[in-house]
């Protein structure tokens, strides 16, 4: 029997996947329908991927979505619940260090000189324009944070971090039910489903329209604003999700609707991730993934970051993983260019390696092409198909590239041999079982002990 998605995964999902669709979407943005397929008509797997940088970003760098998103899930965890005064003065520090992507609204509104209190209502009153995006884009560590607290508190809190910046009440309502929605996902729940229940919560003034854009039958081709407007953005979020397959293929139909993409794809990114969880997301997406948040430092926010402030969000108060020492065995290679060693040992081997790394690691290698696999020595890894498929499809297209390949675990020898064994089977077409005896005699660490392994291992063709 497969294994439930756990918790953890959904909530590192959902902020992760956040992150993931800001990067992915933003080199398409403000261009044309279809412009990511177009670009992209299969997965790229080698040293090329869709993780491609837009101009002046490198490839995976997220923009101003994530950045705020970033100020505002640290604020949640440094001062222990919603200050909205210290989430004001942070957005403010960082519209003050001239960031190279910041929405008009969002900057007249932090630089107005008005107290937090007051500066958006007046923005909103004087312009009569601020239902954009802007603050939807930022909501999923606020949704991941008041989950557990239920569905009013976090349709309330989403309401009040809106407010901060985007004075038109109908932004405020669509962050309350895109809330409400990854709270249900995160409780493993069909957040499709749940709909209904979302829209009964919303201030009636606006129900009517949230009503039309959320329904079943709605398609972004009858959309009445621009996707840069809230209502339009969550309602192809939502729309992307219904017709998904999984992660990739939401986030593909989001992207290829063009316009506001980076923001529209980070919205979808956050529900996607907390519907398929962490597992689901392509390692070739979420290895890259980073960013700085200007006016808050030098700190280039990574994968490990990202997964340490999601579980903190939820309540983990665990100090960043460490990876303690490992008995550093040699990389040697096991089948033609896919070598193995343990996590020392691909640590400090030749940078000419791509390292595909199945464990937590800590930092950083000083590798040029890392990728992680979200893969746990234990049964209880609910995609564990996929992520193989992922890891061997990445490991097929890294070779295709000329790159040799090294395949490394903590200790090098469960989840290492798993990879290797299945590897043996797709590109050799051996037997499981023969598979297993050419992987023993040529990497002696292997360890048999995980028959969830060992059963995933006979499935792969």
């Amino acid at each position: 029997m497969r294994a439930a998605i756990p918790r953890a995964h959904r909530v590192a999902g959902a902020l992760i996947g956040s992150a993931v669709g800001d990067a992915l979407g933003a080199p398409f943005e403000f261009g044309p329908p279809g412009a990511f397929t177009a670009r992209f008509p299969l997965p790229a797997r080698g040293l090329a991927t869709e993780m491609c940088g837009a101009p002046g970003r490198e490839p995976g760098e997220f923009t101003d979505d994530t950045q705020l998103a970033l100020l505002l899930g640290t604020s949640l965890v440094e001062r222990g619940g919603l200050d909205e005064a210290d989430v004001f003065a942070r957005f403010q520090t960082w519209a003050r260090a001239d960031p190279s992507d910041i929405g008009s609204r969002t900057r007249a509104v932090l630089g107005s000189g008005l107290p937090w209190q007051a500066a958006a209502a007046e923005h909103a009153a004087r312009s009569g324009h601020a239902a954009g995006n802007g603050s939807l884009m930022r909501t999923a560590p606020a949704a991941i944070r008041f989950a557990r607290d239920g569905r009013r508190a976090t349709m309330d809190a989403a309401r009040r971090i809106s407010v901060l910046t985007h004075g038109d009440l109908a932004a405020g309502e669509g962050c309350a039910v895109f809330s409400e929605l990854v709270r249900i996902a995160l409780d493993g729940r069909d957040p499709l489903a749940a709909v209904p229940e979302a829209l009964a919560l919303v201030s009636p003034d606006h129900r009517g329209r949230w009503s039309t854009v959320l329904a079943p039958d709605w398609t972004p081709d009858r959309a009445t604003e621009p996707n840069g407007a809230v209502r339009p953005t969550l309602g192809s979020a939502v729309w992307a999700l219904r017709h998904g397959r999984d992660f990739a293929s939401t986030l593909r139909l989001v992207i290829d609707l063009g316009g506001d993409t980076d923001t529209v794809a980070a919205v979808a990114g956050g529900l996607a991730g907390a519907v398929f969880g962490i597992a689901g997301i392509p390692m070739r997406w979420t290895s890259v993934v980073h960013g700085r948040v200007p006016g808050h430092g030098e700190r280039v926010w990574q994968l490990a970051d990202l997964h340490h402030l999601a579980a903190a969000l939820d309540g983990s108060p665990a100090a960043p993983y460490e990876a303690p020492e490992t008995r550093r065995l040699e990389p040697r290679e096991v089948a033609d260019g896919v070598w193995a060693a343990d996590l020392d040992g691909a640590r400090h081997s030749s940078s000419d390696f791509a390292v595909v790394s199945l464990c937590r690691t800590g930092t950083r290698f000083p590798h040029d092409v890392q990728r992680f696999a979200y893969l746990t020595d234990d049964d209880a890894n609910s995609k564990l198909d996929a992520v193989l498929a992922d890891v061997l499809g990445d490991i097929e297209g890294l070779r295709a590239d000329g790159k040799q390949v090294l395949v490394h675990c903590f200790a090098g020898q469960s989840r290492t041999g798993l990879v290797l064994r299945a590897w043996l089977r797709r590109s050799e077409g051996l037997s499981a079982a023969a598979a297993t005896d050419v992987v023993a005699r040529r990497w002696p660490h292997l360890s048999l002990w995980n028959d969830s392994f060992t059963h995933a291992r006979e499935r792969v063709h």
